[in-house]
């Protein structure tokens, strides 16, 4: 089973940026970290991409496949299974966030 995300799980842009989780509840941890939901705020840094240019930096993440079978609060929880796309200001596609690493003492589906 895929290793549940969390705050330290350490995600990227295609193109280098760094993706980092803000969860709204950080009330429930693996691995000492706070779990991520498809619904929480995550941010791009770093894109290799310019301002101004075609193609736009990523800036935010689109979860388009969430876990299938593990919650919390009601809402999907993201595994290292999960997909997201990284997305410009214009809310273009960029590409699939990377998922590098994870805890893996919590697992889900």
């Amino acid at each position: 089973m895929p290793g549940l995300l969390t705050t330290a799980s350490i995600m990227t842009c295609p193109h280098g940026g760094t993706v980092q989780a803000i969860p709204a509840d950080s009330s429930v941890t693996a691995g000492g970290a706070p779990l991520v939901m498809a619904s929480d705020t995550f941010l791009i840094a770093g894109c290799a991409f310019v301002i101004g240019v075609v193609p736009s930096p990523c800036l935010t993440v689109q979860w388009v496949q969430p876990a299938t079978a593990s919650t919390k609060s009601q809402n999907p929880t993201l595994t290292e299974a999960s997909t997201g796309l990284c997305l410009a200001a214009t809310m273009a596609a960029q590409g699939p966030v990377l998922i590098l690493s994870t805890q893996p003492n919590v697992t889900g589906q």
